[in-house]
């Protein structure tokens, strides 16, 4: 990996954890300046690290997820963008989708599904929706479409990444589900903070997890591609 590419890895670390620095510390007001700056410096690092796949669609799908969620990221700065951001989330999970289904080997060979088993395999991520879905309900008013619309979506982003289960290289698979599944714990985390009851930590729990999965997805997709091609 050359050095100019992995500057950009650390940029991304370091703004990072000063963006949960400043969640951590309630300095809300400094988080415009580096909260913009984390998908960034992890977009310029695929970007980067990505040259060999330039034209593809999996290089244009996880770009698309990147850019998406900056966008969302700035948005849900301000209190009254809240829909504005969860609409441009909503966009990343579907590229997402896509990316997660072009990188796996034979994505749309048509064969024999087995539905039950297919239902008990994904079971623990049907549960951890539900229960969030179950916490937030009665607080969702006006906002229960669009927030089930946006839980449906995550939960198909979160099964995709599961269906890559050997048809990609172990590393690749582990890093992109645990990805997938850490932002749907950081997204729950902010639901229940949101629309149940709000705790102190939550800001801290969802950066982290959120800047997390974002770093795996990538690294994943990376891996993906570089062993084999």
């Amino acid at each position: 990996m050359k050095k100019k590419n992995i500057l950009w890895l650390y940029l991304f670390l370091l703004v990072s954890m000063l963006d949960i620095f400043f969640t951590a510390n309630g300095k809300s007001e400094l988080r415009i300046y580096s909260k913009p700056l984390i998908l960034i410096t992890l977009w310029i690092y695929f970007y980067f690290n990505s040259i060999e796949i330039k034209g593809s669609l999996l290089r244009k799908s996880i770009s698309a997820a990147l850019i998406f969620s900056w966008m969302g990221d700035i948005l849900l700065i301000f209190p009254n963008l809240f829909l504005y951001g969860l609409g441009a989330f909503l966009m990343a999970h579907i590229c997402y989708i896509i990316g997660f289904k072009i990188s796996q080997t034979n994505p749309f060979a048509v064969g024999q599904v087995n539905f039950i088993r297919l239902f008990f395999v994904n079971l623990p991520i049907y549960i951890l929706a539900a229960f969030v879905y179950f916490l937030i309900n009665p607080g969702l008013g006006t906002m229960k479409v669009p927030v089930v619309i946006y839980l449906i979506v995550i939960v198909m982003m979160a099964t995709t990444a599961r269906e890559r289960y050997q048809k990609t290289i172990p590393a690749s698979f582990w890093q992109v589900f645990l990805g997938a599944m850490l932002f749907m714990v950081s997204d729950g985390i902010l639901a229940i903070n949101m629309f149940f009851k709000p705790f102190p930590e939550s800001g801290v729990l969802v950066m982290g997890t959120y800047v997390v999965a974002q770093l795996l997805i990538v690294m994943g997709i990376v891996a993906h591609f570089r062993k084999t091609n």
